[in-house]
């Protein structure tokens, strides 16, 4: 294999439901339970506060992640790994997502959907020169996304993103104008 893979993406768009399907065949860890085994984290008031500058040191160590073939969080795009799958999520249904899921408050949710909106984390992904492969969960089965997320982990390829584009959508802009509550 080439390497562990980083499955990214905003909250919501369904890394952990992915992980949990993938993890029958493939050793997958959180970024937040990486960083506390590495000392690159601390519990704090129930969440994990990761040290992203310690965390990339310790894990651009030869063999650090020698044994995992999937690291999985909001913030596995930011660690020195190679290739990024970052699951995206049409924002009114990743609205929907984070409300039913009772995510955040109504400020963080608008903030996650706004970042979906206006590809983030594509964009921070990109910036880092990783090979990227995007995924759109929006009307996806987990089980659909798993399989195209493990196609990535048996099959890397060329990079392949900048189909999904939301704010061609004039419903996501309108929300997007419209002033928070």
């Amino acid at each position: 294999m080439a390497g562990p893979l980083a499955l990214t993406g905003t909250p919501g768009t369904g890394k952990s439901s992915v992980a949990r399907v993938l993890a029958r065949r493939w050793t997958t860890r959180e970024v937040g339970d990486l960083a506390l085994e590495l000392g690159a984290a601390r519990r704090e008031r129930g969440s994990v506060e990761v040290d992203l500058a310690r965390l990339r040191r310790r894990l651009a160590r030869p063999g650090a992640l020698a044994d995992v073939d999937l690291v999985v969080g909001h913030l596995a795009h930011l660690l020195p790994i190679r290739d990024v799958v970052v699951l995206r999520c049409h924002p009114a249904e990743l609205a929907r997502r984070l409300a039913r899921a009772h995510r955040g408050s109504p400020a963080d949710r608008r903030e996650n959907v706004l970042a979906e909106a206006t590809d983030v984390v594509l964009g921070e992904t990109l910036g880092a020169g990783h090979r990227v492969w995007e995924v759109d969960t929006s009307a996806r089965p987990v089980r659909d996304v798993a399989r195209a997320v493990e196609r990535r982990l048996t099959r890397r390829g060329a990079s392949s993103y900048g189909a999904v584009d939301w704010l061609s959508d004039p419903r996501v802009t309108a929300h997007l104008l419209d002033p928070p509550p």
